[in-house]
């Protein structure tokens, strides 16, 4: 087994970039998910309730964030790293993260581009936010991930997927739409469910909860819009967890890096520890 493709999604919800190496810290892979688009209210942005933000992309570099956004209303702008004076209180989920803003002027013009009022926040050596200690117990630090901060997923999962949803006469889809950072490619359908620790060169995981799958797997992230009912339809018929802590179709795996390191697209990955019994499904 080898790793197949790295993903780092510079702000959450936004446009991957796929590097051929990417150094691995606490919070994740180096600058993934770091930045976030709030609402007025400073709850975040999602493709959930707003398919377009698939498309606004984000390079980083060493002094911010180069930002463009298609279209008519779209443009192109260099968000400098905020100084961290300007401090919003805002939420993700059941998270209340004191973020660093930017100018007023680099929010207007992406509320232009968003076509409603928008807000963008840097997660800075200033804020905090850990996993949920309801799966760990050491208080390990996120950033504006969803819950944990990295997603593994398979080449053997997706494969398995598609079979099922083209044999049912629908179009097959691309990893994307499940937005992981780490693939690994391998030939049989989710081994996943059995690593229970798994390391990729010198980086060691943990593979804490298998995620469930939302409607942003529904959204076709080259052009920002909702794009039919699968993959979701097709993983609730067969990847439905019997697990009360972790309902939903489930597709990929939660991890937590334990140290640092650097991986590199082609590194051999080996399971560690594995998951006694794998994960139970629903029948």
């Amino acid at each position: 087994m080898q790793v197949s493709t790295l993903a780092i999604y510079p702000v959450k919800g936004g446009r991957g970039r796929f590097p051929e190496t990417s150094h691995v810290e606490p919070m994740g892979l180096s600058g993934d998910r770091r930045w976030m688009v709030v609402d007025e209210t400073g709850r975040f942005l999602s493709q959930r309730e707003y398919p377009p933000l698939a498309l606004l992309d984000a390079e980083p570099d060493e002094d911010g964030l180069h930002l463009s956004f298609p279209g008519e209303s779209g443009g192109e702008r260099f968000v400098p790293f905020p100084d961290g004076e300007d401090r919003l209180a805002v939420s993700i989920w059941r998270d209340a993260v004191e973020a660093a803003g930017v100018a007023l002027a680099d929010d207007a013009a992406l509320s232009r581009w968003l076509g409603r009022p928008a807000r963008l926040v840097y997660f800075d050596d200033a804020a905090r936010r850990t996993v949920s200690r309801d799966w760990t117990d050491g208080g390990d630090p996120v950033g504006f991930a969803d819950g944990f901060p990295i997603l593994v997923a398979t080449t053997g999962a997706l494969r398995d997927l598609n079979r099922r949803i083209v044999t049912a006469g629908g179009e097959a889809v691309p990893m994307s739409r499940f937005r992981p950072n780490i693939v690994v490619d391998t030939p049989e359908p989710f081994p996943e469910d059995g690593w229970g620790r798994i390391a990729i060169g010198d980086v060691v995981l943990d593979l804490i909860k298998p995620c469930a799958r939302c409607a942003v797997t529904t959204v076709d992230q080259d052009e920002g819009r909702r794009a039919g009912k699968e993959p979701l339809a097709t993983l609730a018929k067969f990847r439905r967890s019997a697990e009360a802590r972790a309902p939903g179709a489930l597709f990929g795996w939660n991890a937590v890096p334990r140290g640092v390191g650097t991986i590199r697209v082609g590194d051999p990955v080996r399971v560690l520890e594995a998951r006694e019994g794998g994960w139970p499904l629903l029948p």
